[in-house]
């Protein structure tokens, strides 16, 4: 089959898109964000109803949200006194996702020479998802509490168009779903009407190439595991 260059483009963007998790301190030019906003709210929605609002976080009001969440995580006491609105993980975990999960845990803490008795380093690396795995930009995605289950699947379409054109820009992401325990602190910070409930963090901005963690490249079952073709 013969590649054309927009679907090797279209392609190359899509594979080459990976979780970052540390960043370089280069600002991201606000043109650029609003220009990956403007390309991912084609994403398809039922009716059109497009259910996304983005919370866009550089500088002083990006700091203050990290400080605010990271003095509630570091503090066990306050931590426990946070849950998530929604569950994004299964209530039990079966077979294979817990052995896909394990693994890019281990994988990853292995990048970082961190054992599985170091409680406290793998807590201080979870941490560092809330200060945006130091990208220079922070993304806080809130939906209407209205909206049901149809529109959570809209809304997934919305965020993985932010990462591909992120990435045909040169530019990285890491989607988060570690904020969601936090969110009343979100919403206290951000000025949240009560009517809108947090989906989730990402971070944006230039992977940085000399870190470690940032080698890591989860794998993915082939197409031959879980589709099914009948004539």
């Amino acid at each position: 089959m013969i590649t054309s260059p927009q679907q090797q483009a279209v392609d190359d963007a899509i594979v080459a898109r990976r979780s970052i998790r540390a960043f370089l301190p280069t600002p991201v030019a606000r043109e650029d964000i609003e220009a990956i906003l403007e390309v991912a709210a084609r994403a398809p929605s039922g009716t059109n109803t497009q259910p996304w609002n983005v919370h866009v976080l550089t500088g002083v009001a990006k700091a203050g949200l990290s400080e605010a969440i990271l003095a509630a995580y570091r503090d066990p006491e306050q931590a426990r006194q946070h849950t998530e609105e929604y569950a994004y993980y299964p209530r039990e975990w079966v077979s294979p996702f817990i052995e896909r999960r394990r693994k890019v845990g281990w994988d990853l803490y292995a990048l970082l020479g961190l054992q599985r008795d170091n409680k406290a380093g793998m807590a201080a690396q979870h941490g560092r998802n809330y200060a945006f795995f130091d990208a220079p930009v922070g993304l806080i995605f809130t939906i209407d509490r209205v909206m049901e289950q149809g529109s959570w699947l809209d809304y997934g379409m919305f965020l993985q168009n932010i990462m591909i054109a992120a990435r045909a820009r040169g530019l990285d992401t890491c989607p988060q779903a570690a904020f969601t325990q936090f969110h009343r602190i979100i919403a206290e910070q951000l000025g949240l009407p009560a009517e809108q409930m947090v989906v989730c963090g990402m971070a944006l901005g230039w992977a940085d190439p000399d870190k470690i963690e940032n080698t890591l490249v989860t794998e993915r079952a082939p197409a031959a595991t879980f589709a099914r073709f009948m004539d």
